[in-house]
């Protein structure tokens, strides 16, 4: 089975019962995860959470299918979850299919993967597979989806508020849900109960999110302001950023340019472009002046490298997590110094 974003809430409860490997994949993550859990929700008996590394099965393929077949230390119901870097599970979900012994549900979110993968392309056509595809949605449905979660946990919030949150949240519907649940336990709410929530409360509640950190870093250096990336640098190190965390920022607002690229085609307006989307409500009007110039110069071919480029930055991190900080901001010089497009035509003075 391979559904779209659109089409996977229609097709989760049939997946559910008739899928076993299940494959979710895209720029946006969140949206992955939040898929994955969903079908763990709608499975008949969930039972006992195995969580698995990627970078494992690559080294063992045999593993997963070794876990899947083998029972709960009670003997329940189990299920495996697999946080993976592009096609890193190929090799073991063949191994896996390739036994006819039926498993536990195997669910896999795969960080730079797409559907188009190998590994998606071994479960696209198969009845007992499911591959989804995920892209980052735009303020007015994560704004929406903040609305939901409040009105689920008993909080009267405005659409102002939820807005707020959205954006505070780096457009992660995860981070968002951790914040509405901040709130229902400050304000004790419950839908039995339900609160008003006030800017003051959220204020009381909330902490400067890491993405207000990562911002001038990643506008720094998308943007090719080479002046300002030792600075943020230096910053980064000072403020023990977390490599990984910094890293997503990346790939989000690189996955934002993509689909703003999509949207505005082969037009040159595009301060035009940006403000038809800010009143729109799917950027942040803030952020406008930024993605002018990161739309001017990651197109096409370019951005393309750029996204081939994060995911092989994405495994690096995973890989060698000891040497992540020095690994990034290595990375992100190389990046910084292709920005520009005068960095790929300077020429060495004769004399």
């Amino acid at each position: 089975m391979k559904a779209t974003q659109k089409e996977f809430a229609g097709i989760a409860q049939r997946a559910a019962r008739e899928a076993r490997v299940f494959f979710f994949c895209g720029p946006d993550e969140s949206g992955a995860s939040d898929a994955a859990a969903r079908i763990v929700s709608l499975l008949a008996d969930p039972g006992e959470r195995v969580e698995m590394a990627g970078a494992e099965l690559r080294r063992d393929p045999v593993r997963l299918g070794d876990e899947a077949r083998s029972t709960s230390l009670f003997g329940g119901a189990r299920h495996i979850w697999v946080r993976a870097a592009g096609d890193e599970a190929h090799d073991a979900v063949q191994t896996l299919l390739d036994n006819a012994v039926e498993g536990c549900p195997v669910l896999i979110v795969a960080t730079g993967a797409t559907d188009k993968s190998r590994t998606a392309k071994l479960l696209a056509s198969r009845p007992d597979g499911l591959v989804a595809m995920f892209y980052p949605p735009d303020l007015a449905s994560v704004t929406a989806t903040v609305r939901t979660a409040a009105n689920g946990a008993g909080l009267k919030l405005g659409s102002e508020l939820a807005e707020r949150i959205a954006r505070g949240a780096g457009m992660d519907t995860r981070l968002a849900r951790s914040e509405i649940a901040k709130l229902a336990l400050y304000l004790d709410a419950s839908p039995e109960t339900p609160r008003p929530v006030s800017a003051a409360d959220l204020d009381a509640i909330g902490a400067a999110t890491e993405d207000d950190d990562f911002a001038p870093l990643v506008d720094a250096v998308l943007g090719g302001r080479r002046e300002a990336i030792a600075p943020e640098l230096r910053r980064m190190r000072e403020q023990a950023m977390n490599p990984v965390g910094l890293l997503l920022a990346f790939e989000r607002r690189t996955a934002q340019l993509a689909a703003l690229n999509a949207r505005m085609g082969r037009g040159g307006d595009v301060a035009g472009f940006l403000k038809g989307e800010a009143a729109a409500r799917r950027i942040f009007w803030k952020d406008q002046p930024a993605l002018a110039t990161q739309l001017q110069l990651w197109r096409g071919p370019k951005l393309a490298r750029l996204v081939a480029r994060l995911i092989g930055l994405h495994q690096s991190l995973l890989s060698n997590s000891q040497d992540a900080e020095l690994l990034l901001a290595d990375g992100l010089l190389v990046i910084a110094r292709s920005a520009r497009p005068e960095s790929r035509q300077r020429t060495i003075p004769t004399r």
